[in-house]
């Protein structure tokens, strides 16, 4: 499915997509209502949606913080509930916690 993305220039950051027939000056509007967004500075184009989902996640990565990038990949709340309960699932959790560590060291 083909859509219609606004790119921050400064950064490079893809902001959002919408419907690939909405006019150019209704995205530019609703990129300009976004706060310290500027009109030099954004870009609308087109590309495949299954693109902008793989580029924004691979930009979000990039610029996520030690901390947000361990959080992200870190056992959910209900699986800790349940390794509370079940040692299998108690090493497994350790275990993932121990390679989001060694993935994602703390900066020193």
């Amino acid at each position: 499915m083909l859509i219609k993305y606004c790119k921050l220039i400064s950064t490079g950051q893809l902001v959002f997509s919408v419907n690939a027939e909405q006019p150019d000056a209704q995205v530019m509007a609703s990129a300009l209502s976004m706060e310290g967004v500027v009109e030099a500075d954004v870009e609308i184009g087109t590309m495949n949606f299954d693109d902008f989902r793989d580029a924004r996640k691979i930009w979000d990565l990039e610029h996520l913080s030690t901390e947000e990038k361990r959080k992200a990949e870190y056992p959910t709340i209900a699986e800790l509930v349940v390794a509370l309960y079940d040692t299998q699932d108690r090493a497994e959790i350790d275990k993932r916690r121990a390679d989001v560590k060694k993935k994602y060291p703390k900066p020193s």
